[in-house]
């Protein structure tokens, strides 16, 4: 399946990107392409290539809230986030009222929680020992 065709600009054709061409560029790019090659392959502006590999590099984060890469976030927050959801799950499931502080107190109980097993399983391992992680809960 070829590009579509979506609608005239100024006499040119717009040509819009299929899924399959979209996934093709992204394999074709980390197996070392340039971007600039992948442009003219496809006959499109690098800033279109470019766009497909920012939309699957967003698209590969795992963590939802995160809209910036970096280095300080810690496996602990995800792992933390999970079961602060399943808690508030289970919370409303059973029909408990939640407030903001409460999440909060939780969060942060979950998160001590994980620094300590962590904390145990790396004197386990004779692994050097590291500064935990700071964590405070926000009201966002």
């Amino acid at each position: 399946m070829g590009a579509k065709k979506i609608a005239d600009v100024k006499g040119k054709k717009r040509m819009m990107l299929s899924m399959e061409m979209k996934m093709e560029i992204i394999k074709k790019y980390e197996a070392g392409m340039r971007l600039s090659v992948l442009a003219k392959e496809y006959g499109r502006n690098p800033s279109t290539i470019g766009t497909t590999l920012k939309e699957a590099i967003k698209a590969a984060t795992h963590s939802k809230g995160v809209t910036v890469f970096s280095n300080k976030r810690s496996h602990l927050y995800d792992e933390m986030e999970r079961l602060l959801l399943v808690w508030i799950k289970d919370k409303e499931m059973a029909g408990d009222i939640i407030t903001e502080a409460i999440i909060c107190q939780k969060a942060s109980a979950i998160f001590n929680d994980l620094v300590r097993a962590q904390a145990d399983a790396d004197a386990g391992e004779g692994t050097s020992k590291q500064e935990p992680p700071e964590f405070k809960a926000s009201h966002g």
